[in-house]
């Protein structure tokens, strides 16, 4: 890798409401072995952004450092990301959250190095739990992102079922004449944009690399509420994408993970987080088949039922302006406009 370290890799990271959790990965990023050109937020409502860097020259000192403001009502799990894609030119580009902390200074060079080996041209790191992860989400993290790297294609479908396409924004390299080429992340996104990504780009015969030395800290402590909300969101984007998500399901891998986790507790004598591991797997399920069949569910349910409230207003304008022309003189016939 010391002859690649002239690679210009640029890093797009949404951000809303930031803590300073958001400052520490930024230094770790501007100390990493293989550097980082720019570093651009995507920031939603710049109240919060400005309340912590509030009396601080930290954003005004760094150059490198590219920062775009949006509404709340602008953000979109895709078009956020696209936008930021676009402000960057460079040939290699990592999309990351504000919340996922690199585990060491050799993140970026581990995870290009797939990429820049031509292994494949998209990949993911490992994602470890943090320090206050609950033991259920500990075991989460270890069963979806384990110790061995893989290269993944559209041929391993049959063995790997929907981890086929298993690929996370939280930190994912991206080739940019690659990305362009399956069409960059769709405009409207509820969630899931990486996963459905890696699906059309799996299709066009491209490569997805799981590099398991490329390490963030990254987990949820997410109570069973919050994932009923987050998993309808998840079964309303597969619903959105049958062609993608009709062949493969995910219920048989959620079923194998708390099998795999009761096994687990029962192993190491925690027989007391049981309860909790079926409380909160039956809210994932039942949020899930409630997201697949969202169009039989009334509106004023699923605005209750949503973790992204501005993606059904966004859905609900698209629909509306289907069939207007913004350049056809709306309103005005061809002889008034004469």
């Amino acid at each position: 890798m010391e002859a690649k370290k002239d690679v210009k890799v640029d890093i797009i990271i949404p951000t809303y409401k930031p803590t300073e959790r958001l400052i520490d990965l930024i230094l770790l990023l501007e100390r990493q072995t293989l550097p980082v050109h720019k570093i651009i937020l995507m920031n939603t409502e710049e109240k919060y952004f400005n309340t912590l860097f509030f009396g601080k020259s930290f954003v005004k000192e760094r150059p490198h450092l590219q920062v775009c403001h949006l509404s709340k009502m602008e953000f979109n799990h895709g078009k956020t990301r696209a936008d930021g894609v676009k402000l960057s030119d460079a040939p290699y580009f990592i999309c990351m959250t504000d919340d996922a902390l690199p585990k060491d200074e050799t993140l970026v060079e581990k995870l290009l190095t797939p990429i820049l080996r031509g292994e494949a041209e998209f990949s993911y790191a490992r994602q470890l739990p943090n320090e206050d992860c609950g033991v259920n989400e500990r075991f989460t993290r270890a069963f979806n992102y384990g110790k061995e790297s893989r290269v993944k294609s559209i041929e391993d479908l049959e063995e790997l079922g929907i981890k086929t396409f298993f690929f996370s924004n939280v930190c994912a390299a991206y080739t940019r004449e690659c990305y362009e080429a399956v069409g960059g992340f769709e405009s409207l996104a509820i969630f899931n944009e990486d996963m459905v990504f890696a699906a059309n780009a799996m299709k066009k015969g491209y490569k997805i690399a799981y590099a398991a030395e490329a390490k963030v800290f990254h987990s949820h402590n997410y109570n069973a509420l919050q994932q009923l909300h987050r998993n309808f969101d998840l079964g309303v984007s597969q619903a959105e994408h049958p062609e993608i998500f009709e062949a493969v399901s995910s219920t048989g891998e959620g079923k194998k993970l708390v099998r795999l986790n009761c096994a687990y507790l029962k192993k190491k004598k925690k027989l007391y987080f049981i309860p909790k591991l079926f409380v909160h797997s039956g809210c994932k399920f039942i949020g899930y088949k409630l997201g697949k069949m969202h169009r039989k569910l009334p509106e004023s349910l699923i605005m209750k039922l949503t973790m992204n409230k501005a993606y059904w207003a966004q859905r609900n304008f698209k629909n509306a302006t289907k069939g207007i022309n913004p350049h056809s003189g709306y309103g005005i016939s061809p002889d008034e406009r004469k």
